[in-house]
């Protein structure tokens, strides 16, 4: 016999409701931040926001005065001007934050582990150096993608010496590799999503579990990275010697 759930009290009443104006005021504040920072690193932000909104509206509102009349296009323009506005203020700020990452070291580590679309295993920091270069790995239907960021040179010698170990046990499975920075070759941090979602799919979603667990067995050691893109100075210095102790 099943008991019957308690009512919620008026002290539970009260503690959601607290808890929900707590949540929309950490969104706005959120929201506020991203507008801020966006505006200060993208000098075209506001004309871009403004002449979206105000163009879509224009165009819904024309459409629907010939249809409908001039007061029923009034609340459709004003519907689709506000959802363009914020179509372009999330897609400005995205640009903007990839943009302010580019080059700190982790800037990709924070990208694959926050902003990756599709269905993928990552393993961050596989292998790295005292300079916080770093590859990290993942396993997806393409197959194996080795991503590498930091100083060319240093990262492809290692993305190469990672390929040696993991071919071993890849049998015929495509490794892929990709240095993400701004030099020739290199694909830039905005444009690794679109990198990643153009590789052909070589794997089913059972052969890619089986490879993850082989993967997994080949164990070593994993690099300590920031936890997200860092501006350089003593901050940064900080952690170069905490990885010169761990590695």
């Amino acid at each position: 016999m099943t008991t019957p759930s308690a009512k919620p009290t008026r002290a539970d009443k009260k503690q959601a409701r607290a808890a929900k104006r707590e949540q929309r005021r950490q969104t706005f504040s959120n929201v506020k931040q991203a507008f801020t920072l966006t505006r200060q690193q993208d000098p075209r932000f506001l004309l871009y926001l403004i002449g979206a909104a105000v163009l879509a509206g224009a165009i819904v509102y024309v459409i629907v005065f010939f249809l409908a009349g001039p007061i029923v296009g009034i609340p459709f323009a004003v519907l689709v001007a506000v959802l363009a506005g914020m179509v372009t203020f999330s897609r400005r700020a995205q640009r903007s934050m990839f943009t302010q990452a580019e080059g700190q070291p982790g800037a990709a580590g924070w990208m694959l582990s926050q902003q990756l679309r599709g269905d993928w295993r990552l393993e961050q920091g596989i292998a790295g150096t005292a300079q916080l270069d770093a590859v990290h790995r993942l396993i997806g239907r393409p197959g194996i993608v080795l991503v590498g960021e930091g100083a060319p040179q240093r990262v492809r010698s290692l993305i190469a010496q990672e390929k040696k170990k993991m071919a071993r046990v890849a049998g015929d499975t495509p490794i892929y590799d990709v240095v993400v920075g701004t030099g020739e070759g290199d694909v830039r941090l905005a444009k690794l999503n679109r990198y990643l979602m153009k590789l052909p799919t070589n794997l089913s979603k059972e052969e890619v579990s089986q490879l993850n667990r082989r993967m997994a067995a080949l164990g070593g050691a994993r690099v300590p990275l920031p936890q997200g893109p860092m501006p350089g100075g003593a901050k940064l210095r900080n952690v170069q010697r905490t990885v010169r102790r761990r590695s």
